[in-house]
């Protein structure tokens, strides 16, 4: 399946157009919880405006002896200034009522009572004048400044209120959009100058770095002087990208050196070998200075050989993935002692100490060649050290516990040297013989973490010991 490359997300889907957006979004809600509360203390102040009005023309009626008689002419310019309809005026159990005399009275009104200032109630008075407003007939009822504990209402019709509330909407709403336009907008410029700048920019440097991570000239640049989280962010992706060229550099270098090394060894091998075959012809002739130097010859040549062929093979190594199967772990390693040269050995004994009934689930290819270089190394290190030791071994064990089971191999050797010990596992360095090429172990502990094991040098042992850690079957 092709793997989808990533790039730089388009101007309408990037995190600029996002963060606008819900910025502006918010504000709108924010000018809509204002607005409510706003637009009803609105139509509270307009109807206490006419409620007042009112007031005031109550104090002229009181004035006079008997409102009922006063002519329409001075009764209906009071009422059209107060644009009422009708005025009723309730003191010490009294009422009174002053109406235009063109226009009869309603059946039915609208309540609209000031005396009950609960803000929910005045919002949704507003809201209902706003959606539902503008054919009924407003009754206003409260008590103006100055009228005591009297009660005035005003009936009047409800469209002028509504049609200076749908205004007065208006130009809140054109505010509103107004205000969170330029809000957003300069919350805008100073988020992409201070955060969404430098995230765009640290998203194309990494993108483009990815797609060419051998070009240096792409490593980010920090921003100088930044010492928030996004410098410290900057800063630390242009370090990994730095340590990521040098790398890549490094390995190119490296492979191409191997590769370089590969064919001149190829051919150094082929030298050898033609050497080889000249010697064997040196070694059947009957001078005698030659016959001492042949077999010192024929040794180096082979020798030499063999470091060529055992480059290559490291070089040229493929291992296939682990194919795991029930493994009878005594059988097995006497298989490798066979092949390492210790069955049958004329001065080194071959103990195998493990349990008949001891299986594990390995690939066996892997564990018997990883067993096979381990037994070499002890063969050889037990005949290099010769009389030295008495009674030379090498010892093959297993101590199971814990769903792990750990195969123990070891000599009574002189040991390692404290280099080889140092570098046991790195190729090329840990040989502790002249002439090695210190590639055995390494393989072993490839093969071995390749089956979920490990490998590891026994410390505080006789000799040489390694420890090889298996899961056992079933183990979690």
């Amino acid at each position: 399946m092709k793997q989808d490359v990533a790039k730089v997300p388009g101007p309408w889907a990037g995190l600029s157009v996002k963060l606008i957006t819900a910025i502006a979004l918010v504000i709108l809600l924010i000018e809509i919880a204002v607005f409510l509360p706003s637009l009803a203390n609105y139509r509270a102040g307009w109807l206490e405006d006419r409620l007042r009005v009112g007031g005031v023309a109550v104090r002229v009626f009181d004035a006079v002896p008997d409102v009922m008689d006063l002519p329409a002419e001075i009764t209906d310019p009071l009422l059209e200034a107060a644009g009422a309809i009708a005025i009723v005026y309730r003191r010490e159990g009294q009422t009174d009522l002053i109406a235009l005399q063109a226009v009869s009275m309603p059946e039915t009104s609208h309540l609209a009572d000031l005396r009950d200032p609960n803000p929910l109630a005045l919002i949704g008075a507003a809201l209902d004048t706003l959606v539902f407003g503008g054919q009924r007939t407003l009754r206003i009822v409260g008590s103006p400044p100055g009228a005591g504990d009297s009660v005035v209402e005003v009936l009047m019709p409800e469209s002028p209120l509504r049609a200076d509330l749908i205004t007065y909407a208006r130009n809140i709403v054109m505010v509103s959009i107004v205000i969170a336009a330029v809000t957003a907008m300069v919350i805008y410029v100073l988020a992409e100058s201070l955060l969404i700048g430098p995230i765009k920019r640290l998203t194309a440097s990494m993108l483009a770095f990815r797609q060419s991570p051998e070009n240096g000239t792409l490593i980010l640049v920090p921003e100088p002087g930044r010492r928030d989280e996004l410098g410290v962010l900057e800063r630390t992706v242009a370090e990994t990208q730095a340590e990521l060229f040098a790398m890549l550099r490094q390995r190119r270098h490296l492979a191409d050196l191997g590769l370089a090394v590969s064919k001149i060894n190829h051919d150094l091998r082929n030298m050898l070998t033609s050497a080889q075959l000249l010697s064997d012809q040196v070694a059947n002739l009957d001078d005698p200075q030659v016959q001492k130097l042949a077999p010192r010859l024929v040794t180096t040549l082979d020798k030499a050989i063999a470091f060529a062929q055992t480059v290559l093979d490291y070089g040229r190594q493929q291992t296939s993935p682990p194919r795991p199967q029930p493994v009878d772990l005594r059988a097995l390693g006497m298989e490798a002692a066979v092949g390492a040269g210790l069955v049958g050995h004329t001065t080194i004994a071959f103990a195998n100490q493990v349990p008949d009934d001891l299986v594990v689930s390995v690939d066996p290819d892997h564990l018997a060649r990883v067993l096979v270089n381990l037994f070499n190394n002890a063969r050889e290190a037990l005949e290099a050290a010769g009389p030295a030791i008495a009674g030379p071994e090498v010892r093959y064990r297993a101590d199971a516990g814990e769903g792990m089971v750990t195969l123990l191999v070891g000599d009574n050797g002189p040991g390692l040297p404290p280099r080889a010990r140092e570098n046991l596992f790195i190729a090329f360095e840990g040989s502790a013989k002249a002439g090695g090429t210190g590639l055995g172990l390494p393989i072993a502990r490839e093969l071995v973490e390749a089956n979920g094991g490990a490998i590891a040098l026994r410390e505080g042992e006789t000799g040489t010991v390694f420890a090889i850690t298996l899961p056992l079957p079933g183990a979690g």
